[in-house]
């Protein structure tokens, strides 16, 4: 048998490159990583065409995950704009970048992304179907569907997102639903236009082991998308969301037959209340597979603010046990980010992941809260800045307003409780 996957290898008891790469990145075992693997818990998204890539590890037992959206589109079709906020995404330190692209020079950006990023790269094919076949809605065939999957997996893309879990059943639950947003997702209101417009079923669920033959080819990890994920609180948890991750449990387990590494997307909108029990759901549901949440946003009344109501929902839901963080910008709802805005939905980003990390108790998270709190026990404000998740902007915030005496800072002064207690201590 070819081991063509790292699924693949590692049931075959094989530990490749990429496992000795994510192992050592994480601290772990080789061989406790090789069966993780193996049990579908962890995903090395890893397309053997992406040559920059350094491999790293999502699932189980390893730090929690943070992805990056950018692309083109046809209101913003620039394209060295968007390569910026990629080495920004790189420098700081995100796992993932998704191209989100769905106009323009759409094959262009992708090489370049690919060519460019260490970090592993996703993309949604569904988005450049009306790019790449220009004519009527309804003369698009499943054909059509299949052949922009599999010129973005020879893209070298490491992951792709496919509503396949969405057929003509759940379509007909949708119309029924009472929802207030009803598909918020891109590819799968695309999808579902198709299929009404149509009348047939979604290609990529009526020939699904067509679409896991292409992911193999490549070693290309499916991320098998929520259509209907929650676009707001009220829909959340509702019959067509939960009806979504029954099929999706299965399609897990038809690609893991094939060879195929699966993870699966989840909300969207939820109250606070709900999140933990929607990831033990999933869990459940979809027999362990490392879960990638889209926030979750706990609110639907802040925008300008949603880096924030997205870190909230991200923290809780990562500490409950997701594996893999969507980033969302101060822009979310309202425009394509600035360069600003990525590195906010960033940092936000990071900060939901690392404090989900403690509670999970991964490796080396509590050490590098331990480093901080001495280096501030010490007033060492260089390793305080070295230490940051942002250390650019604790080096600015700490320039812009600087005390008298260098071991304080202009908030409390002399009162500073940490150097009270280590002159008290002292004497």
């Amino acid at each position: 048998m070819s081991h063509r996957t790292q699924l693949q290898a590692a049931r075959a008891g094989i530990v490749t490159p990429q496992m000795r790469t994510v192992a050592a990145d994480e601290g772990i075992p080789v061989e406790s990583l090789r069966e993780a693997v193996a049990a579908g818990r962890v995903v090395i998204p890893a397309n053997r065409l992406h040559a920059s890539l350094h491999p790293a590890g999502i699932g189980a037992g390893l730090r929690t995950k943070i992805n990056v959206n950018l692309g083109i589109s046809r209101d913003c079709p620039d394209i060295a704009r968007e390569m910026e906020k990629v080495d920004i995404a790189i420098g700081m330190k995100a796992d993932a970048i998704m191209d989100l692209s769905c106009d323009g020079d759409t094959r262009d950006f992708r090489r370049r992304v690919v060519e460019r990023s260490s970090a592993m790269v996703g993309s949604v094919p569904a988005y450049d179907v009306l790019g790449c076949f220009p004519r009527d809605f309804a003369d698009i065939t499943g054909d059509d569907w299949f052949s922009v999957v599999e010129e973005h997996v020879r893209s070298g893309v490491d992951f792709i997102t496919v509503h396949a879990g969405m057929n003509r059943e759940s379509a007909r639950r949708l119309e029924r639903a009472d929802r207030i947003t009803n598909i918020v997702s891109r590819g799968g209101s695309l999808l579902f236009a198709w299929m009404k417009t149509t009348g047939r079923e979604n290609p990529f669920f009526e020939h699904y082991d067509r679409l896991l033959d292409l992911c193999a080819a490549y070693d290309v990890t499916i991320s098998l998308g929520d259509a209907g994920r929650p676009g707001c609180t009220h829909d959340a948890t509702d019959g067509l969301q939960v009806g979504e991750m029954l099929e999706l449990g299965d399609l897990t387990r038809r690609a893991w037959d094939r060879g195929v590494q699966v993870m699966i997307e989840g909300p969207g909108h939820m109250a606070l209340d709900q999140i933990a029990a929607n990831v033990l759901l999933e869990k459940r549901l979809c027999h362990g597979a490392p879960f990638y949440v889209l926030g979750p946003l706990v609110t639907d009344v802040a925008p300008g603010y949603d880096h924030i109501t997205s870190a909230i929902g991200g923290a809780i839901a990562a500490a409950a046990g997701a594996d893999f963080l969507c980033y969302v910008t101060p822009a979310e709802h309202l425009r394509l980010p600035t360069l600003d805005d990525v590195k906010e939905g960033i940092v936000a980003s990071r900060i939901a992941a690392h404090a989900a990390d403690l509670v999970k108790g991964v490796r080396g998270a509590q050490d590098w809260d331990d480093r901080m709190s001495r280096a501030r026990h010490d007033l060492d404000w260089e390793k305080m800045f070295a230490l940051a998740i942002d250390p650019e902007k604790a080096r600015r915030y700490r320039a812009e307003s600087l005390p008298e005496d260098e071991d304080t800072c202009t908030m409390c002064g002399r009162l500073c409780a940490v150097r009270t207690m280590n002159e008290a201590l002292r004497a």
